[in-house]
């Protein structure tokens, strides 16, 4: 365009269309790619057509010079327009094909260096936000920054819905730090046991329930170096939480939301616990320790101390066992209850977000292996290799009397390869929209 200023052109602009519903169909664009299209009389057809292929979902195409206020307009494929609740996939199709293109498209618009970005609400506005925030997130506070991205809403849509997508996408962490000595004053000999190891000082802080092992070396059954940077990342559970709380309250829930994040490392030294030993937690019963089944040390405090809040339903996520990604990969978070009330919601919830969650196991024959202990009360990993995911599970049972009780096990989607296609490689954050979700309707149930 002649008599642009190099100002004038840096926005980008993303585009939806829909795949054709039947082999002679035109794919259709949304409402604001017909708008577009009318704007410049007919172009951005005329232009796809000659392009090449339809678009298939998640897919993006690049066009230069159609509009002067957006240079560069990238068209993302969003599947079929009737695109429901898928019931083998358990998650809402559409919005997942929603959440995966305006990513694509996002991330096209960031690949040409360009400041700003507006983005086509696609029919749900929640949805495209979610991609876009999630899409152009990378966590590089220890490097070098890159030209950070603006993102705007195309058009008039639903600003409501898009400020929503904004939360529910980049939740912060709150932190409150109990210290050592309130610690000691609560009793709570199986958390500080963990804690004994490291010359950091443990914390406590209230929210959900959520394992907050900052760095996992085993202890002194100490894993093999080969990927052991990954456990920078056992904290995934206190941080998923922290950051559905900070959401609730951004959302203005009308809620009261309770719990504890115990924070510590499990370090090598020579203060730190031998495999046999065996401590006490608050509830007083004993535990045989073994040093790298940590975690669920330092939760059984926590869910012993959790219950004198009276709460309505006890949730807690943690990096349990590696067992569950072998189980359930990246594909879902594995829920363990004794609520069927409760994992309902859960399942209803993860549906509506797409960051899925499966119901394992939570019988009495996993019990009997974790009680049958030498030295104490109750052995923290089970008699036999097998069903270690359900044995970690039924170990914390024991430190549970409430009747809605949740433990989701997140080892499996702590991190992203390539499996979803909105998420940077490396640590996730889920899932944490399933959990904004599931706060949100719980508020309305009990409003």
């Amino acid at each position: 365009f002649r008599g642009l200023s190099a100002a004038d052109m840096t926005k980008g602009l993303v585009l939806g269309i829909y795949s054709k519903e039947k082999e002679d169909d035109v794919p259709q664009f949304t409402s604001a790619g017909e708008n577009l299209d009318k704007l410049i009389a007919g172009k951005l057809r005329e232009t796809l057509n000659i392009s090449g292929p339809p678009l298939k979902a998640g897919k993006t195409r690049t066009f230069y010079g159609l509009h002067q206020d957006f240079p560069s307009v990238v068209l993302v494929g969003l599947g079929k327009k009737a695109a429901r609740i898928d019931e083998q996939e358990n998650w809402q199709e559409g919005k997942e094909n929603i959440r995966a293109a305006v990513a694509a498209g996002c991330r096209q618009i960031q690949d040409l260096e360009l400041p700003s970005v507006e983005v086509d609400p696609c029919g749900d506005a929640q949805a495209a936000e979610e991609g876009a925030v999630l899409g152009l997130y990378e966590y590089d506070d220890l490097k070098q920054k890159k030209m950070a991205m603006s993102v705007k809403l195309y058009g008039t849509g639903d600003q409501e819905a898009w400020q929503k997508g904004v939360l529910f996408a980049s939740g912060q962490n709150l932190v409150h730090i109990r210290p050592r000595s309130w610690i000691e004053e609560q009793a709570m000999g199986s958390f500080l046991s963990v804690a004994k190891g490291s010359d950091e000082p443990s914390t406590n802080h209230p929210l959900f329930v959520g394992k907050g092992i900052t760095f996992d070396s085993g202890g002194i059954s100490i894993k093999a170096s080969a990927n052991m940077d990954l456990m920078r990342a056992d904290m995934g559970g206190a941080t998923t939480i922290c950051s559905a709380i900070v959401s609730a309250a951004k959302l203005n829930l009308p809620i009261n939301i309770i719990g504890l994040a115990p924070l510590c490392e499990n370090m090598p030294s020579g203060k730190a616990n031998k495999l046999g030993d065996v401590v006490r937690a608050r509830n007083g019963k004993t535990i045989q320790d073994n040093t790298d089944a940590e975690g669920r040390l330092i939760l059984a405090d926590a869910l012993c101390y959790v219950h004198t809040f009276n709460p309505k339903v006890i949730l807690n996520a943690t990096t349990l066992t590696g067992v569950i990604d072998v189980a359930l990969g990246s594909g879902a978070t594995g829920v363990f209850t004794n609520s069927s009330w409760l994992w309902n919601k859960l399942f209803e919830a993860s549906i509506e977000t797409g960051d899925r969650v499966w119901r394992m196991p939570l019988f009495k024959h996993y019990t009997r292996q974790v009680v049958d202990c030498q030295l104490a009360d109750v052995n923290n990993i089970g008699k036999y290799r097998s069903a270690g995911a359900c044995t970690s599970v039924a170990f914390l049972k024991e430190f549970v009397t409430h009747p809605k009780w949740a433990h989701l096990d997140i080892a499996g989607v702590m991190t992203n390869k390539d499996e979803v296609p909105y998420l940077w490689k490396g640590m996730t954050g889920r899932p944490t929209r399933t959990l904004i979700e599931f706060l949100l309707c719980f508020s309305q149930d009990n409003a």
